[in-house]
């Protein structure tokens, strides 16, 4: 199981990396939006409205590939929280078809088991006891 974890942090990283250059080009095409239109003398309402839904998207991409980064870097190191928190990040990835899905699923796999749960300081689920009646 060591391996998939370790595995697991880097497509966290990976993913975190790509959500953070997703979410600044969004901002360099909302600096160039709001420049042509300066250009263009036509800096209405509606061009300011898609320049601030542009910084909006891009503020929470890359707030969320940081975070994505920061939570494989704790995968990797073994850290308690980090299980919890990539657990977290697995239910809003599994929306983001294809890869978000698949590394979703692929970290519910992971982190779900229990020898993840005793990596991570957390007991794994007992087996059922057999019980046995005395019936003399």
């Amino acid at each position: 199981m060591s391996v998939h974890i370790d595995v697991l942090s880097r497509l966290h990283v990976l993913w975190g990396a790509f959500g953070v250059l997703t979410g600044s080009s969004l901002f360099i095409l909302a600096i160039g939006t709001l420049a042509a239109l300066g250009d263009l003398g036509q800096s209405g309402p509606g061009g300011q409205a898609a320049a601030g839904v542009l910084v909006v998207l891009g503020s929470v991409l890359g707030a969320g590939g940081v975070t994505s980064t920061a939570v494989g870097l704790a995968l990797g190191r073994r850290k308690p929280f980090a299980r919890m928190a990539a657990l977290l990040f697995a239910v809003p990835n599994l929306v983001l078809a294809p890869f978000g899905t698949a590394l979703g699923i692929y970290s519910c796999w992971v982190l779900l088991n229990d020898d993840a749960r005793r990596t991570f300081g957390r007991a794994g689920a007992d087996p059922p006891q057999l019980v046995q009646v005395d019936r003399s």
